[in-house]
């Protein structure tokens, strides 16, 4: 039987406002699947959520339960504390695993007040660290994280117990990375304004990236795109010069340095240069892995921190 005009009219009508809720939900339903999704897995791995106020920045943060030494873990720009999840799960049983989102991350928020300088970010995890009562902690970071996580090495020695180096940034690349090859164009693969910008930049992220369905992929790629002044700022001021590479050599702490071979963002080259400014540090380059093995391959880098902090034990009396 033929529908009547009025009732072809109303049919359409409710087809467009279905496919308008459809258009305006699709990423709320991808934000809110990605974030029950790492909520759970931080639970079920020992990581409790907790907010710390360091100096006015409401400072999100998991936590574990674990009574051992404690383990400080850095994500890198752009990235959130859920990158360390599965690698964490190794540990929250044994250590404190703290891992905070840094100041315009992740629950943390941005503030346009805010300093998003590394001497700063470094200033207000000592700081975090104060009100956690922590006096010393293993700090393991990736990428900016890495670069914060030298940086303590060098200006808070006496906090640190290890750092562990994960394609850190900080210093030159000799081979510059497809990141820095974009920079030179004037593009910075971080900042885009439609989800075409996100497929190009994910894959740079790693060699392997994790599956995630699409309307999750595109969830993730608005919020970018809502952030992107955001990003901007903090990737101006986190990437000033220091002089990171003049004060490494002052580095006493035992070190550990992973490389994804394959990372697109900071290019392999640039391992050498950690080497020569610290001789003793145990180095480690992977194949066919991108710029964040603790994703990629969570438990193999989890087995090789485990095997760097059991050698601290033995040879290093506490």
């Amino acid at each position: 039987m033929a529908l009547s005009r009025p009732l072809l009219a109303v049919a359409a009508g409710a087809s467009l406002a279905f496919a308008a809720w459809a258009y305006a939900t699709y990423p709320t339903v991808g934000q809110l699947t990605y974030q029950l999704g790492s909520r759970a897995e931080s639970y079920l791995y020992g990581l409790h959520k907790e907010r710390v106020a360091v100096d006015g920045v409401p400072m999100a943060l998991y936590r574990s339960a674990g009574q051992g030494e404690a383990i400080l873990m850095l994500h890198g720009f752009s990235a959130d504390k859920d990158v360390w999840a599965r690698f964490a799960r190794h540990f929250s049983a044994t250590h404190q695993v703290v891992i905070p989102d840094v100041a315009g991350h992740g629950e943390t928020g941005f503030q346009t007040d805010w300093s998003y300088s590394m001497p700063s970010q470094v200033d207000r995890l000592i700081k975090l660290m104060d009100q956690l009562g922590i006096q010393k902690a293993h700090v393991i970071g990736n990428s900016m994280g890495g670069h914060i996580a030298a940086q303590m090495a060098v200006s808070h020695p006496d906090r640190v117990l290890s750092a562990g180096l994960v394609d850190p940034a900080g210093l030159p690349q000799p081979h510059p990375s497809d990141m820095q090859k974009m920079l030179a164009q004037g593009q910075n693969p971080f900042l885009f304004d439609t989800r075409k910008g996100f497929e190009t930049f994910y894959p740079m992220t790693m060699a392997s990236p994790r599956w995630m369905p699409g309307y999750v992929l595109d969830a993730i790629a608005d919020q970018y795109i809502a952030r992107r002044s955001q990003l901007a700022l903090i990737f101006q001021q986190s990437h000033q010069p220091t002089d990171l590479q003049a004060r490494l050599p002052q580095v006493k702490v035992p070190t550990l340095l992973l490389w994804g071979k394959e990372g697109r963002l900071i290019d392999v080259s640039a391992m050498p240069l950690w080497q020569a400014a610290l001789p003793h540090a145990k180095a480690v380059v992977w194949d066919g892995i991108g710029h964040m093995p603790m994703v990629e391959r969570p438990g193999q880098t989890a087995e090789l921190y485990q095997a760097f902090l059991k050698d601290l034990h033995q040879q290093v009396p506490r």
